[in-house]
C-alpha cells in the first residue's frame, strides 16, 4: 500500500452523509448550542461506528432490533443508564429527522425505550440533625420565628408535603387536649383527604404559634383561614416555606442538603427504623400504592447493611 493511500480518509458512506445532514438541521434550523451538537456529534460517532461494524452503511437499512442491540451493548459497556438514555435521544432524533424529510419511510427507532434508571433512595437526615434544625427553626420569640418552628414540627411531625402544610387552614388542626395527640386533616393529591395524628412537639409548636405569633401575623393583613400566614398577612407561599427551611439548615450547619422533602422522607425513615408496619406508614403518607411506600424500606435495609458491615467480626 502507497504511502497516500494509506494517509488517505477514510470513504463517506451514505449513512455518514445523512448524519451529517440532521446535525446541520439541529445547528441551523433548532439553533442548537455548541455543547448539545458536540454531545449529538459524539454519540452518533458511537452509533454510526456501531452500524458500521455491521455493515450497515445507510439508516434505511437500520431495524428496531438492532436499534434496541445498540442500546444493550451500551449498557454492556458500563455505560450508566442516563448516559444511554442521553445517546438514544440522539439515535431517535436523527431517525425521526430522516422520516420526516421523506428520506426513510420509518423510524426503527420510534418503539425502543430508554433504560430505566436506578431507583434513587431516599435522602433521609438522622434524628439527631433533625432535632438540630428543629430547633435552629426558631431564633428568639417573634411571630416569623414562632411560624418556622411551627411550619418545621409539622413538615416532620406529620410527613406532610410543602404543598399540604402551606394549604393547611386553621380549623384543619385540632391540638387536642393537654398532653395528647393531636390530628390534621390534609389534602393530598388528586384531592385525596387523610387523618395524620399529631404528636406532642408539633402540637405545642402550633399551639404556641397560634398564640403569639398568628395574630401578629394576621393583622398586618386581611388574615383568613390560612394557618401559616406570611409577612404580609396572606398564606405562606411554597416558595417561602422553602426558604423557612434553608435558613434552618443553614443556621444548624447541616451539610446534608435538606428541604420540605427531606424532611417527609426522614419522617417515613425513622417510623420504619421504629418499627412502624409499612402499610401503617402508606397511609400516614398518603400514597396510593404501598409499592411507593416500599422504598423507605430500601433505606431501612441499606442503613442495616452499614451498621453491619461496619460492627461484625465476620462481616468482610
Amino acid at each position: 500500500m502507497t504511502e497516500s493511500a494509506r494517509s488517505a480518509p477514510p470513504r463517506s458512506t451514505r449513512l455518514d452523509r445523512e448524519v451529517r445532514g440532521w446535525l446541520d438541521h439541529v445547528r441551523v434550523e433548532r439553533g442548537a448550542s455548541e455543547n448539545t451538537l458536540k454531545s449529538y456529534e459524539r454519540d452518533l460517532r458511537t452509533y454510526r461506528r456501531y452500524l458500521h461494524e455491521r455493515g450497515i452503511d445507510t439508516a434505511g437499512a437500520v431495524t428496531e432490533a438492532q436499534v434496541a442491540d445498540f442500546l444493550a451493548s451500551l449498557r454492556e459497556r458500563g455505560l450508566a443508564a442516563s448516559s444511554a438514555a442521553r445517546t438514544l435521544v440522539a439515535v431517535r432524533g436523527f431517525h425521526r429527522f430522516l422520516v420526516l424529510e421523506g428520506t426513510v419511510p420509518a423510524d426503527p427507532a420510534v418503539n425502543v425505550a430508554p433504560p430505566t434508571p436506578p431507583s434513587r433512595l431516599p435522602k433521609a437526615i438522622p434524628v439527631d440533625a433533625v432535632e438540630r434544625l428543629l430547633a435552629a427553626a426558631s431564633v428568639g420569640d417573634t411571630p416569623e420565628s414562632l411560624r418556622d418552628r411551627a411550619l418545621l414540627e409539622v413538615l416532620y411531625g406529620v410527613g406532610a408535603r410543602i404543598s399540604e402544610a402551606v394549604g393547611l387552614d386553621v380549623d384543619d388542626l385540632d391540638t387536642g387536649s393537654h398532653g395528647e395527640v393531636g390530628i390534621v386533616r390534609l389534602l393530598g393529591k388528586g384531592g385525596k383527604e387523610r387523618i395524620v395524628p399529631v404528636g406532642r412537639f408539633a402540637v405545642e409548636a402550633v399551639s404556641a404559634y397560634l398564640v403569639r405569633g398568628r395574630p401578629a401575623l394576621a393583622h398586618r393583613g386581611t388574615g383568613g383561614p390560612a394557618l401559616f400566614l406570611n409577612q404580609r398577612g396572606g398564606r405562606l407561599s411554597r416558595q417561602s416555606a422553602w426558604a423557612v427551611v434553608q435558613r434552618a439548615a443553614e443556621r444548624a450547619d447541616l451539610r446534608e442538603h435538606v428541604s420540605p422533602h427531606t424532611l417527609r422522607h426522614s419522617f417515613a425513615t425513622h417510623l420504619l427504623d421504629g418499627g412502624a408496619d409499612v402499610r401503617v406508614v402508606q397511609e400516614l403518607l398518603g400514597h396510593a400504592s404501598v409499592t411507593t411506600t416500599q422504598i423507605y424500606t430500601q433505606v431501612a435495609t441499606h442503613r442495616l447493611r452499614e451498621v453491619y458491615a461496619g460492627a461484625h467480626p465476620r462481616a468482610r
